[in-house]
């Protein structure tokens, strides 16, 4: 899960409706990603001046897993434990810590299992990070701030996500839309990760992330979750055998 500001130009009379902490105007995309780069959940429109955790509150993501409603498979212990562990989206400090969401821990004071948390946790992370940088450098409009009405925009992001889906959907259109290399890879014997070709390319100016922030001190539950994932993580059924290398 991640989110991303899509920098417009000032519409005719919009005050400061579309005004971000940026110093400029933008729409919010706020979009979950899976395993293989595409776009599952996307809500765009909401305007740049809402707090990230305001644009997660008004979603129908938001909604839909407080309510229960997404058919999510239950709650069961990781391999050698016995806590039952929630299916839970992963994202960074510009979201709530929820049962449902697993995020990062504070970066003051980590021990080392906390380190490795943190780790595995940006591992999974790279995926989303490369879903939105393909997305962002190979539809150009994101490159500068675009020049439209805020309800085109939000057709235009909607159509590049599509597009991406259906390229990444395709076995020969995935091979030229992103080819080898073109993506961060990691080496599974040495944790070593070789950074994707978008990561060299020019920063896009209509696409920018959501500031880091805090958002309270989290459910106890959900930090109970967190710090069975965490030991899970340092177990022999769950560690990888590089990672206390790179912690």
């Amino acid at each position: 899960m991640d989110g991303k500001h899509i920098v417009i130009r000032p519409p005719p009379n919009s005050g400061s409706y579309y005004f971000n902490y940026k110093g400029t105007f933008s729409l919010v995309l706020l979009a979950v990603v899976d395993a293989d780069y595409k776009f599952v959940y996307v809500d765009v429109g909401c305007n740049g001046r809402i707090s990230d955790g305001g644009v997660f509150r008004n979603s129908s993501l938001y909604t839909a897993m407080e309510r229960n409603c997404l058919n999510t498979p239950e709650a069961e212990p990781l391999p050698g434990r016995s806590m039952p562990v929630p299916f839970a989206f992963v994202a960074d400090d510009a979201f709530p810590l929820k049962n449902y969401i697993q995020k990062p821990y504070i970066m003051r004071s980590l021990t080392k299992e906390k380190r490795i948390f943190n780790y595995r946790l940006s591992r999974a992370r790279r995926v989303v990070e490369n879903a939105f940088g393909i997305l962002a450098n190979r539809f150009r409009i994101f490159m500068q701030p675009i020049n439209l009405h805020p309800e085109k925009v939000e057709a235009v992001v909607l159509a590049c996500i599509c597009l991406h889906n259906f390229l990444r959907s395709r076995s020969t259109a995935r091979n030229i839309y992103t080819p080898p290399g073109s993506l961060d890879e990691e080496a599974t014997a040495t944790g070593i990760i070789t950074p994707g070709e978008w990561r060299q390319s020019q920063t896009p100016q209509g696409m920018i992330r959501f500031p880091q922030q805090a958002h309270g001190r989290g459910l106890d539950s959900a930090k109970s979750i967190r710090d069975e994932l965490c030991a899970f993580y340092c177990s022999k059924d769950g560690e990888l055998p590089w990672q206390w290398k790179i912690a």
